[in-house]
């Protein structure tokens, strides 16, 4: 169904670039690609939209910047064939008069050592991808990967978990489950299926080693310079941070529909999605099918200072008696903030309204924040009682270029914060998720996080390092605390059996755990196109609490590529 959907956008755009006439360089999102972007995304010289990813390199500042770590491997001397296609061209790139098509594979191959546990890792992953651009308007750009990998405990009990969120559910859900398989058919019952962290469906959940595919596809037009029309299967990215509280590129890939304008100093997106609630979260045990509406204003109100406003609402196809929902065509209205007034009266589905802000203090460093805002009651939030009715989160952070006046020395340091059940919801299907994976912050609620990044560029060679400090608090002794946003909340006393308490709650109530997560990587990048690179890596991570005490010394070595990221910094 989702790949119809794709292939009919597609086909759509193709009709219509006729109109074609300068050529889009679209960049997929990637925190350590785009880091290296910062001296021209943070400079006060310039107004640059930095908090909507991907984007796309027009502006002439950031391309020639772009254009010089993508032709690193072109030093205008004369090569073979051979040479050329492993260290700087696609494997296929054709340039014609109007348009260009590329095409490459995407090996990514690594093995390793969980040295804690004594367990041998590895990732066997062949991917491709193939783009280009037809005329100067139009872009497109599909890649697809088959994965195999064998992973450290830790990773192995997120899959698992997020296969059985939901086994805490009670006979009132029987009673709903049986009403929606015998009144909405077509939403079955499935097994139950693990998520690899980030990607796709586990197809041997349970065995030691992992199976998925992942999948997207994109196509871009621009009719005229100051709006893009995108559809196809991707993800977003909202802030300036390397986490963000509003949404993250940590989910699955997700269908979607997106118009972009930009008119001076704002930039306004909206987008319209289609996600998955499978079974495995889902308290009727049931695959349903639930839309998402995005809205995010950015505006560069000067040289130094952004401000940006975002909104979100979840709804969906079926309730929770089975019954099908028509469609409300309010919510094709492209404007921003007037969905929530709707929604307040008499609409039942879920907003989520977040703030973002970034001030640039100099060329080298600039502040950022977010605040997102899942419910709000004035009386319980200013008499700080703990009401689990308001769910907030928030985050704030620096990030530069050339720290210490070291070129290329890239420097990120963040604290993201979320109180317990921020994210979840009353019908699990209205939560702030897709495909069973939150769609802000991986760690889902009820945390506070300290994260440091440091990055440094010499010439072929990357070098990163990540530190994680974080304290959350899990679920215990049947009890709903507020970290899995799949649980529903308890917005009154009596209101479920497993809930925590409607007052009283603080960040990291609960099973109190603390984690700490160190990595260090050494890549030397052969094709930086594709981002090719010979990579070793280093994990440290340990996960304490009064009932246990997990450690992992992973250490990892291989090829790889793609701009793609695969999340190990977890906290489940």
């Amino acid at each position: 169904m989702y790949m119809k959907k794709i292939f009919s956008t597609i086909l759509l755009l193709f009709s219509i670039i006729g109109l074609a006439r300068s050529q889009s360089v679209y960049q997929p999102y990637s925190y350590q690609f785009y880091q290296k972007l910062d001296d021209s995304l943070y400079s006060v010289h310039t107004r640059l939209h930095t908090s909507l990813k991907p984007f796309f390199a027009d502006d002439s500042l950031l391309k020639q910047h772009y254009d010089s770590l993508m032709n690193f491997g072109a030093d205008g001397k004369p090569h073979s064939w051979g040479y050329r296609k492993l260290f700087s061209e696609h494997l296929i790139d054709v340039k014609s008069q109007g348009s260009t098509f590329y095409a490459d594979l995407l090996p990514d191959f690594t093995i390793g050592n969980d040295f804690a546990a004594s367990k041998n890792t590895n990732l066997i992953s062949l991917g491709f991808q193939l783009g280009g651009t037809v005329g100067s308007k139009f872009y497109y750009n599909i890649s697809g990967y088959d994965n195999q990998a064998t992973f450290p405990g830790y990773i192995n009990t997120y899959i698992n978990q997020s296969a059985l969120m939901s086994s805490w559910v009670g006979q009132q859900t029987a009673a709903n489950r049986q009403n929606l398989t015998t009144l909405a058919p077509n939403y079955n019952n499935i097994s139950q299926v693990g998520i690899v962290p980030g990607q796709a469906y586990d197809r041997t959940l349970g065995q030691n080693t992992a199976q998925w595919s992942y999948i997207t596809a994109v196509v871009s037009f621009t009719p005229v310079k100051f709006l893009n029309i995108e559809a196809g299967r991707d993800k977003t990215f909202i802030g300036d941070g390397y986490r963000s509280m509003l949404l993250s590129d940590f989910a699955s890939p997700y269908p979607f529909l997106k118009l972009t304008g930009t008119l001076g100093n704002v930039r306004y997106m909206v987008m319209w999605t289609d996600m998955n609630d499978p079974a495995s979260t889902s308290q009727y045990g049931v695959n349903r099918n639930k839309f998402g509406i995005f809205h995010y204003m950015d505006w560069n109100v000067s040289n130094r200072i952004s401000l940006g406003f975002f909104e979100n609402i979840m709804g969906y196809f079926t309730d929770d008696n089975g019954q099908i929902r028509p469609f409300d065509l309010n919510y094709i209205n492209p404007v921003i903030f007037m969905v929530p007034i709707n929604n307040s009266s008499s609409n039942s589905d879920k907003s989520l309204l977040g703030f973002t802000g970034k001030y640039k203090i100099s060329n080298g460093v600039t502040a950022y924040g977010q605040f997102a805002l899942n419910e709000f009651h004035a009386a319980d939030f200013f008499s700080s009682n703990g009401a689990s009715d308001n769910k907030y989160g928030w985050q704030f952070g620096l990030r530069g270029p050339d720290l210490f006046g070291v070129k290329n020395l890239n420097f990120l340091v963040e604290t993201n914060n979320a109180k317990p059940y921020t994210y979840a919801a009353r019908s699990a299907i209205e939560n702030y998720s897709d495909n069973g994976e939150p769609l802000a912050h991986p760690w889902g609620a009820n945390f506070r996080e300290l994260v440091g990044l440091l990055n440094y560029t010499y010439k072929r060679f990357d070098f990163s390092g990540e530190a994680d400090f974080g304290r959350y608090g899990l679920d215990i002794n049947g009890l709903n605390y507020g970290m899995n946003i799949f649980q529903l909340y308890p917005y009154t006393a009596a209101s479920y059996p497993n809930a925590g308490t409607t007052f009283g709650n603080y960040t990291g109530q609960g099973l109190s755990t603390n984690m700490v997560y160190l990595e260090g990587k050494i890549a030397f990048v052969l094709n930086p196109k594709y981002n090719l690179r010979l990579e070793l890596g280093g994990i440290y991570r340990t996960e304490t609490n009064s009932q246990s005490d997990t450690r992992t010394a992973w250490i990892t070595f291989g090829l790889r590529s793609s701009f793609r990221d695969l999340y190990t910094d977890l906290a489940r």
